[in-house]
């Protein structure tokens, strides 16, 4: 039996057409988190359905103040990764384990 069988393909095409507007769980934001853009945008972007891959200029605890708490309350998750910050909206998980 193939694993593909019952994989619904036009339902991924339909939503596939749906997210090609640039929002949605499609979208990955790169960006600069050095305090010069307000925390509302990026939590905005988030709540989107965008995953946020942030290089971290100064302080990471004061510059993501502002959204990682209710990034985290959402669901979403957060992750400091060489330099950078990870955040993803609730329902996508960042996956660690290969960094064991």
């Amino acid at each position: 039996m193939s694993d593909f069988e019952g994989l619904d393909l036009q339902a991924v095409e339909d939503q596939m057409d749906d997210d090609r507007d640039g929002s949605g769980s499609n979208r990955v934001v790169l960006g600069v988190l050095d305090g010069s853009e307000p925390a509302e945008q990026w939590l905005t972007t988030i709540e989107n359905g965008s995953v946020l891959v942030l290089n971290v200029e100064g302080d990471l605890n004061e510059l993501a103040a502002g959204f990682a708490r209710p990034v985290r309350e959402a669901g979403g998750e957060l992750m400091h990764f060489r330099g950078f910050l990870v955040v993803t909206p609730p329902g996508v998980s960042i996956d660690s384990e290969r960094l064991e």
